[in-house]
């Protein structure tokens, strides 16, 4: 991803939740566990690691929405639009739904997790795929296999 589309904004659905990205993704990933299928409503939810820094709700206030638990899932309060994560003792990052954003092609993943939940018909691009989450010693390797794409 060029840091020349660098800032990028984003909504919700109904446009009243604005973000706005000024980071590149520390790495993208698409989730297929069953979870984040009724959460997303859809075959898999879709997530770009944001540096912390680089991430802002530049308008409205989105709610806790989801399970309120471990992983503080962000909505919309009018439209319900899944827009980020936070997850718990990960601060340095915001999981961004790449939807959400203006040009949401930039960010295909790069990864992909709960293969072992999947749909059978649903596909993606990504390059790693694992049945649960990736180990974390994997993450350092895949991190700098990400920044190393071409733009």
């Amino acid at each position: 991803m060029s840091d020349n589309i660098l800032p990028m904004n984003g909504s919700c659905r109904c446009g009243r939740v604005k973000i706005r990205i000024g980071a590149k993704p520390i790495i993208t990933m698409a989730c297929h566990c069953t979870g984040c299928q009724k959460m997303s409503s859809s075959a898999f939810s879709l997530s770009a690691a944001i540096p912390t820094e680089g991430f802002e709700v530049t308008e409205g206030e989105p709610v806790i929405g989801g399970l309120h638990g471990a992983a503080r899932h962000y909505f919309c309060p009018y439209c319900m639009s899944w827009m980020f994560t936070r997850p718990d003792g990960m601060d340095f990052f915001v999981n961004v739904r790449p939807s959400m954003l203006a040009d949401p092609d930039k960010f295909p993943p790069f990864v992909e997790t709960y293969m072992s939940e999947k749909l059978a018909w649903a596909a993606t691009s990504a390059a790693y795929s694992y049945d649960k989450f990736p180990p974390m010693e994997d993450f350092p390797r895949l991190m700098q296999e990400y920044a190393a794409l071409p733009a």
